[in-house]
């Protein structure tokens, strides 16, 4: 993980880490706001992974819930915190801007990742994303950013092509997981596909939509996104 050794501006630990137990709930200052967040870290784990969460959502999102206990299970920890302050959802509700404020998104999953790879509890894990919708999309944008330091992204019926040109500067191995009957935003991931220029591969999920939620859909998403942060997660 790229880093200088020293906590990200404006991110703060108000709590201590414990490692190889349940949920820890963290509060994380980012600049002017406070962002809370749910941390679990197996023991012996071999790296962590980030949850940007899509349109509309948040880490309660049962859907990356699910994802996230089959991710531990594989003995990876995993960091479901709210890209949104409760005021900015309120206001996404009714406007729907932020959602799509990608660059926004990016910034504050960058800077969580500093504040993560920076903790005495996680020196040398590996990191990696998982993000949903346009969730997505930021955490391609932030995998851009921060470069080889990121080991793996996974998008779940996300929507790269909205991390516009970031796309051609990923350098982690890329997992794009997509509805079959979700035929929008399959053409836009298969789009977005043909310009990656890192390790990647696209899963499509026979006869699924976008949410995911035709019996056993959600559970081969979450097989699927543990078998690749497994395989490419570095401690």
């Amino acid at each position: 993980m790229n880093n200088t050794g020293q906590d990200s501006p404006g991110w703060k630990r108000f709590v201590r880490i414990p490692v190889g137990s349940a949920d820890t709930r963290l509060s994380i200052a980012a600049g002017t706001v406070t962002l809370d967040g749910d941390l679990t870290i197996p023991a012996d784990a071999v790296g962590i992974v980030l949850f940007a969460h899509g349109s509309g959502s948040s880490r309660h999102s049962p859907r990356n819930q699910l994802v996230a206990r089959v991710i531990q299970a594989a003995g990876i920890g995993t960091f479901l915190f709210d890209l949104l302050t409760k005021e900015e959802e309120a206001e996404d509700e009714v406007t729907g801007r932020l959602r799509f404020d990608i660059g926004l998104l990016a910034r504050r999953l960058v800077e969580a990742s500093n504040w993560i790879a920076n903790q005495s509890e996680t020196p040398g894990l590996g990191i990696g994303y998982f993000g949903a919708s346009t969730g997505g999309a930021a955490a391609l944008v932030a995998a851009a950013e921060i470069g080889p330091g990121i080991d793996a992204v996974v998008s779940r019926g996300g929507r790269p092509d909205l991390a516009g040109e970031a796309l051609e500067q990923v350098k982690s191995p890329v997992l794009l997981i997509v509805g079959e009957r979700d035929e929008t935003v399959l053409g836009l991931n298969r789009s977005a596909f043909v310009r990656l220029r890192c390790e990647k591969e696209l899963k499509v999920i026979p006869r699924t939509t976008h949410l995911f939620e035709e019996p056993g859909a959600l559970d081969e998403v979450a097989r699927l996104a543990a078998g690749w942060f497994r395989r490419h997660l570095r401690p």
